[in-house]
């Protein structure tokens, strides 16, 4: 075989075979493909596309490029979730100890952040003490004695879609939907995994901009659980304000502790998509005999204190204050807290989310580099949602700045934060919360 007659066939719009695909992986991982054959290859997907069959194969080739994990030794089924990334997102932090407590084991690999704010890693890290670093047999005795461990992604988990994304990055082939499903989905592969479940941001804030766009990742996505033999459900969420109501690490566990307590004030968005996701997550983990059961079932762990137990021994077991539980102000607090003023009187008609996050990370919420250095107590407390009435000078958000964040750079996140908000007369139709969910059976539209 050889790499030029790959690229030429893909160009000509063939169909790969799976060797053909695993000999493209396999000697681009090693270095006898050079760049620039693979960037060829990957212009060629951009163009032609891929079929599932293809797109599965080079799912599972990724997958098995490097470190996998056998999680046989975890009894009961599965679960993972993975979301396709949003500001305010903190469901993984409310389902992986509400979902464990319904009774469906939660053994999670997640990652660190390069952006607006951190990764659930980075959030976790805000509670002090918590380990993310367990062996393979701790996890593994974690999960099957509590239901639940996180911890960070192993350095070598997939190292061929850490290769090809920094391709395609520099390449313009990064909005090619086989390639994103396929790297998705490789690392949730390589995870271990028996069943998937996906939430696929839409709208402003997210990567897909799109509900055609969305729903055609999330197809693909699900395709690609069906070719290789792991139940995969998609949802369809909207990304049009950050789904909760804090961005930054302990501000956004914070959060999670407000939802696992019952408190009010906290967005109803991020509870309803929590309950929507956890409620597939039960039924493919057979804890549920239908969505609506799972439902009612997740709304009783949380109404029970079940759910925010099983948070605190979580937290425990991995070395953490689990005190944060009751005490919520044992998370870092930042220095001080500065109040973003309406300009006008009226609604709240738009929120620009990704110029929310980026205020965040100006005041050190998140990475602008692999290097930089997270502040784990600053970030933006949103006071005010779409569809809100505000007054002239009312706070739309509040900033909890940190002492590296002089003056002049305050009143620069001031400013995007304040323009991220649309203030205007009449009250706004909200946008939908929950557009679709896709199955191995087809799509269903909700809004």
């Amino acid at each position: 075989m050889r790499a030029v007659d790959l690229i030429q066939a893909k160009r000509d719009g063939a169909e790969l075979s799976e060797a053909e695909i695993r000999f493209l992986i396999d000697g681009y991982v090693s270095g006898a493909i050079p760049d620039y054959q693979m960037s060829a290859w990957a212009m060629a997907v951009y163009f032609r596309g891929m079929t599932a069959a293809e797109t599965a194969a080079l799912t599972l080739a990724m997958a098995e490029s490097g470190d996998t994990v056998d999680l046989s030794a975890v009894r009961g089924v599965k679960v993972d979730k993975h979301s396709t990334g949003g500001v305010g997102d903190t469901t993984t932090l409310v389902l992986a100890p509400l979902v464990a407590s319904a009774g469906v084991p939660v053994a999670k690999m997640s990652g660190r952040g390069l952006g607006h704010t951190g990764g659930t890693i980075d959030k976790l890290e805000a509670i002090p003490g918590f380990r993310v670093e367990l062996t393979q047999d701790a996890f593994t005795a974690q999960v099957n004695a509590l239901g639940v461990a996180v911890i960070s992604q192993s350095g070598n988990i997939t190292p061929a879609d850490k290769l090809l994304y920094g391709l395609r990055d520099v390449t313009a082939t990064v909005e090619s939907i086989p390639l994103i499903a396929s790297s998705i989905m490789s690392k949730k592969i390589a995870a271990g995994a028996d069943a998937i479940v996906l939430d696929v941001k839409t709208g402003g804030g997210a990567f897909m901009k799109t509900i055609d766009d969305s729903i055609a990742l999330a197809r693909a996505m699900v395709a690609i659980g069906a070719e290789v033999g792991r139940r995969t459900v998609a949802v369809i969420s909207g990304m049009d304000q950050p789904l909760g109501n804090s961005i930054g690490n302990a501000l956004e566990v914070r959060e999670a502790l407000s939802v696992l307590r019952g408190e009010p004030g906290v967005s109803p968005d991020l509870i309803e998509v929590c309950l929507a996701l956890g409620a597939h997550m039960l039924v493919l983990g057979g804890a549920a005999d239908s969505y609506d059961a799972a439902r009612a079932e997740l709304r009783e762990k949380l109404a029970s204190g079940e759910a925010l137990r099983k948070f605190a021994a979580f937290v425990s077991a991995q070395g953490g204050d689990s005190a944060v539980a009751d005490e919520p102000s044992r998370l870092p607090a930042a220095a001080r807290v500065v109040p973003v003023p309406a300009p006008r009187a009226g609604y709240v008609g738009a929120i620009r989310a990704e110029d929310l996050g980026t205020a965040a990370m100006w005041l050190g919420a998140g990475r602008a580099t692999k290097e930089a250095t997270i502040d784990l107590a600053v970030g933006i407390r949103m006071l005010k949602r779409i569809g809100d009435r505000v007054e002239a000078g009312e706070p739309l958000a509040e900033l909890h700045v940190g002492d590296a964040t002089g003056e002049a750079a305050l009143a620069e996140v001031v400013r995007k934060a304040s323009d991220a908000y649309a203030v205007q007369d009449a009250p706004p139709a909200k946008p939908p919360l929950i557009y679709a969910v896709v199955t191995q059976d087809g799509v269903e539209r909700l809004a």
